[in-house]
Formats: C-alpha cells, structure tokens, sequence
C-alpha cells in the first residue's frame, strides 16, 4: 500500500501531495519525536521514579496488592520502575502501535514480561474483567499525558475515563497533582508577535487596520523556550499567580472551567502577555516536585533542568491594557479539555471558579488566520523594515512598475509609499489579499498596490495594464517554506516573470547565499541522541527503533529549528557555500559545491546549522540566521523570525580547535524540484 504525503514544493510554493510507502508516516512520527528529548530529562525520570516509590511504599503499608495501570507508557519505563519499586502487576498502555512494539521489547529485555502487560489501546478503549484487557481495576495510577499546555494531549478525559472505568476509588496517582501557574508581563517583543504595530516609511508612518488592531487573535498557546526570552526583554506587572490545580487521584472533570486569582499590579504599563508554566507534585505531600519553570526563575540558572517536551507558555491577552500601579486586577483562565486561554478584569475574588468561561479568543480580522506568530514579529522587526526601505529607496523611481510576489508581504506598500508610478502584489491566498486591503484602506491607499489573485505563471501583460515589470521585489517569504532554502521559490517566480521584465529591470533581491556553520549545543542534541541505559534500565530497541526511522530518510536531511530558543556554540568559521544569482533565470542543469570547513574552537559537534541570507543591493543584506558575527568564544545570536536548517551528526564529533580537523560538505541544488541535497564527514588531516 501506499500513502500521500505533503511536502513544500520550492520550485512551485505549493504543498504537493506526494506518493510515499505505508511505513513513511510512522517512521515520520518517530523521528520527529520526543521519546529520547524525554529519557534524557534526568529530573523528570528520577522525580517519577521517587513518587513511583512512595506510592508503592504507601498501597503495601495498607495491606493491598499493589496493581498499576500505566497510561501513556511510551518506552515501558514507568512501569518497569513500578516492579522495581515492589508492585505485582502492571497494564502498561499505548496507543501508537510501534512504540508499543517497542516497550514490548524493552519489558522482555529487562526480564519484565511476567509482571508487565502491554495493552495497544487507547486508554478509554481498555476493557476491566475476566475477558478483558485488565483482569481489575488498578490502585496506582501512573501518567505521562502532559504537553506543554498541561492539559493539550488530551490528559483530562483521559483521566476522567480512567477514574470511572480503570481505577479504584481513592486510588495512588503519579503524578498525584499539577498545578498551573502565570504572570501578567508588559514585553515589546511578545507583543509584537500578537498585533501589527505602526511603522515609518519615509517620514510617513504606516497604521495597522483597526480590525486587526482590536481582534482578539488566535487562541492556541504559543510554547516557546521561555528562559531563552531574559528578564529585561519583559517587564512582570504582577506577581507569579497560583492559577488552578488538578488533583489525579480523584475523579477529574473535562468540562470546562474558569478560575480568576486577584492580585494588585506591581507596576504601571501595558498589560499585554501572560507567561505560564506548571509543576507536578509526585507524591501528596508535595515533597517530590518536578517544574516547568524557566531557568531564569532559579538561583542559579545552570541548574535549572532542559527539556523540549515541556517547556513554557506565552498567551497574548484580547487587547492591550493600561494598568497603574497598586490597581487590583483579576487575572482569569479558563479552559476546555484541550486547551487554555486568559483575560484581564479591573478586579474579582481570587480563587473563584465558574463553570461558564469567558469566550475563546477568536480571529475575526483573518490576520491572525495567515500570519503566523513569528511573522508578525518579522513584520514588526523596525530595523528589518528599514534595511528594505532604504534599498527599495535606491531603485523606486516615479516612472518604476512595481511586482511583489511574497505571502502577505508589505514591500508592495512601501513601494507604493515611495512614489512608484504603479505597483501590483501577487497573492494567491484570498484571505492575505484582504488582508492587504484592511492596510491599504486603513491608510487611505486603496487602489495604491492593485493585488492580483494569481500565480506568476498566470501573470499577462493585460494584467499589468500593457506595461513591463522594472522593479520585482520580494523579501522572500512564502508560507509553504518549511526550511530557509525553500524561499527559493521567488527565483522561480522570476524566471516565469521573465517575458514581463525590462531589459535592465531590477530584481530585489538580486541574489540568496546558502550559508553554514558547524557548531555544538547546549542542550539540542539530546533529541537525537541515543539513550541506551535510563535509570538503571536498557531501553536500547527504542534507539534502534528511532535510528532506523532516521535512517528512513531524516537521518539525510536537515530538519527546521528556530536556533534562538537552542543555544549553541560555532566550532567554525559561518562559511557562504552556495550563490543563487537571481539576475538569471534558475539554471537547467543542477549546482554543485564542495569544500571543507576546518574546526577552530574546542568542542564537540553535533551538526550543522544552515540559512540564508539575501543581498538586497550592492550594499545592504539581511540574514535569516546569525545577526551578528560570531563572538570569539563561538557564541551564535539568531534570528527570531525564521527558522534555520539543522543537520545532525550521528554521532558527535571531539573537536580539540586546532584546525587539524574539519568538516567536509558536498551540496547539490536541484533545479527541477527547487530542493538541496547534502551530506556532510568530518575527518582529521
């Protein structure tokens, strides 16, 4: 059988749906996930295995046998901890079929199979009884159900189910509680990813519609790294707030629910964000704590543990709001069975619980629908517009006919705003085309920039009124680009536009530089690599499970990562490999370049990080990756708008810096399918 997949076509922007093996949607599933980020998260195993312990300890000292009920076992890990710690029995269960082939595995091969019993169900499909998945109910009940949100993969109908069906009454849980926390912030930079500021643009300023300016946004949370984020990039207007708790080892509800926590502002500002995070108590007396919260809240931030799997929460409030300091406010969340969203009230009783919440935040100006997060945060990037205005201002001239072909992209404007004779913008989604609208009337341009709902293959000279294009522009930015390489569609745009272009038309801009850098992470790596023992038990099939999903394909290509929230260190020099001369027309024939790259810092290496960057003139460029040169101790700063391209190692390599050593890498552009093909060694002289 086989399966379609959809994959970013660069030499088309579009999602092609692509013919792929049966198998290709699991091993995607299993390469892409967070299995070994999780046995590598040493505070959380031991947090678990000490509250595993207690609650054993706690069901013997009354006399019971001790049976387990597993939900979500992943590896097995959990519960083979459980048997280790003195239960009889336990139903370890799992959804996803080759990760419960996989705890099968790793039971028997730690000598497990007679106390532990795989169940490949979902948890609300097992049956209790003689003829059934589980011979009683359980009286410990173990969970790892949690995503960043707490409550997003599901965890509360899965633990109502469980109370009702699976386990007895007055049961041990592990985690026995969570507990969700927040704080109201004021921070220029989390804001700018929630609401289109004003700009200036040659001494005239550029307002954001009113629609998009008082919509409520999207709601789902925004899950970033937030140590990554310092304290001087916000400004806390209230105190850490105890939100709400759940307590697993009685009976949850899934319905929704609101609770508010009242507080007095701390200080005078725009109330703007929430950050939140949550811990889980893995015993009663909540002795045994494992929290989400960012390093930046520890003594020492060193010592805060990393985990990718869980990390924090950013939710942008409705709208904006002035608030002085000493104001009582009423910070409220509320929640479904999937999710989470908050508003501000003036004031309101803390710990109040309600059980019809406030609405969700909806989307009703469509900016939200088509602009992702981090592309209201590059559209709200000043010295980002600038760099683009002063190089349009080098070639924009009273008599230039203007083309943009970018998603949602506001250089058609600022080439309208200086003094093109005509301006067009190609936009193929009819939700960006209104968008685009809302800011052309908002700032009294309508008919400004004529937006056409076509591709460039489509584009006439009727359709430009019987002129030529003298000046095609684009940032480039196209909303099917997964990784940096893929912008490289607008070099494809140019040549289908080549029949419409002046003999010396302008294209900006004129060309795009592939660029890498070996380095080593912080903490990144542990997504891909092997674990081998956790906690005194061999999960080695899970390692051989993931390698070979790898090796499927992944383990051959680079897979997208916003490098900002993943620290790491250049054991190179940043190299330009590749050219892409977007004067010409793409090549026929495809482009080769190697070379080796030598290591000059001590370190180890994991890989190799890659973007773009686009010369926009003779004189002005932008970076979709380092925005500033590498520090001499090889620190990296990235761009927070866009992702990078990473390409892992399989294994490590000791780097001693003396250049002795070096990285060699060989890359293919292919012009028939717009995609890069690489592959790296490393190797000592």
């Amino acid at each position: 059988m086989k399966t379609f997949c959809g994959r970013a076509n660069p030499a088309t922007g579009a999602l092609d749906w692509v013919e792929e093996s049966e198998e290709y949607d699991y091993h995607q599933e299993i390469a892409r996930s967070c299995y070994a980020d999780m046995l590598h998260d040493h505070d959380r195993n031991e947090k678990y295995y000490q509250g595993i312990r207690a609650a054993v300890s706690r069901v013997k000292a009354r006399g019971e046998k001790v049976i387990v009920l597993d939900i979500g076992t992943g590896t097995g890990l959990l519960s083979m901890m459980a048997v280790t710690a003195g239960a009889d029995y336990c139903y370890a269960v799992e959804v996803f079929k080759p990760m419960a082939d996989a705890a099968f595995r790793i039971v028997k091969k730690n000598g497990f199979s007679d106390k532990i019993k795989i169940i490949n169900k979902h948890s609300t499909e097992v049956t209790v009884g003689l003829d059934g998945d589980m011979q009683t109910r359980a009286n410990i009940l173990i969970t790892e159900l949690f995503d960043t949100e707490l409550i997003g993969e599901g965890a509360l109908p899965s633990y109502e189910h469980a109370h009702l069906k699976l386990v007895q009454e007055g049961c041990e849980a592990v985690p026995h509680r969570a507990t969700v926390y927040a704080q109201l912030v004021e921070s220029e930079q989390l804001w700018s990813w929630a609401q289109l500021q004003p700009m200036e643009v040659d001494g005239r300023k550029l307002l954001p519609p009113p629609a998009v300016s008082h919509c409520a946004g999207a709601h789902s949370v925004c899950d970033i790294q937030l140590s990554q984020v310092p304290p001087n990039r916000f400004t806390p207007l209230g105190p850490l707030c105890t939100m709400f708790s759940v307590d697993f080892s009685k009976p949850v509800s899934s319905a929704p629910q609101s609770h508010s926590s009242s507080f007095l502002a701390q200080s005078s500002g725009r109330a703007q964000v929430v950050l939140s995070w949550w811990d889980m108590d893995m015993d009663p007396s909540g002795s045994i704590v494992c929290s989400m919260a960012p390093s930046w809240t520890y003594p020492d931030p060193q010592s805060a543990p990393w985990r990718d799997h869980w990390m924090q929460s950013v939710y942008f409030l409705p709208v904006e709001r002035r608030v002085a300091e000493g104001e009582e406010l009423s910070l409220t969340v509320s929640h479904d069975d999937y999710s989470l969203w908050y508003s501000l009230q003036p004031d309101g009783q803390q710990g109040t619980l309600s059980e019809a919440p406030p609405c969700r935040p909806c989307c009703v100006c469509q900016a939200h629908l088509v602009w992702t997060r981090t592309r209201f945060g590059e559209l709200n990037d000043r010295q980002r517009t600038q760099s683009y205005v002063r190089a349009l201002r080098s070639v924009v001239k009273p008599d230039s006919v203007c083309v943009g072909v970018s998603d949602g992209s506001l250089l058609p404007i600022f080439a309208h705003m200086l003094g093109a004779k005509k301006v067009f913008s190609l936009e193929n989604s009819g939700m960006l085309k209104q968008v685009i609208e809302q800011v052309l009337n908002a700032n009294s341009m309508r008919g400004g920039v004529q937006i056409l709902g076509i591709r460039p293959d489509q584009l006439s000279s009727t359709d430009l009124a019987g002129e030529q294009i003298s000046v095609l522009i684009g940032e480039p930015y196209f909303s099917t680009s997964l990784l940096p390489w893929h912008s490289l569609y607008f070099w494809y745009c140019r040549t289908a536009l080549v029949r419409l272009l002046t003999p010396n038309a302008t294209i900006l801009p004129c060309s795009a530089i592939l660029c890498m850098v070996a380095v080593e992470f912080q903490d990144l790596w542990r997504i891909r690599a092997p674990c081998g023992t956790c906690e005194g038990f061999d999960v080695g099939p899970m390692d051989e499970m993931v390698q070979q999903s790898l090796d499927f394909r992944e383990s051959h290509e680079a897979e997208p990562q916003p490098l900002w929230e993943y620290p790491c260190r250049a054991l190179t020099q940043p190299r330009a490999v590749m050219t892409f001369d977007f004067l010409q027309c793409v090549p026929e024939q495809p482009i080769r370049c190697q070379g080796s790259l030598p290591f000059t810092r001590r370190g180890r290496c994991h890989g190799v990080a890659l973007w773009m960057e686009y010369q926009l003139n003779d004189d002005i460029k932008v970076s979709m990756g380092l925005t500033r040169p590498v520090s001499e101790e090889g620190a990296c700063e990235w761009s927070l708008h866009r992702k990078q391209g990473v390409y892992f190692f399989r294994s490590p390599w000791e780097s001693s810096g003396d250049g002795r050593a070096s990285v060699s890498y060989s890359f293919t552009f292919e012009p028939s399918i717009g995609d890069i093909k690489m592959d790296f060694t490393v190797a000592s002289q």
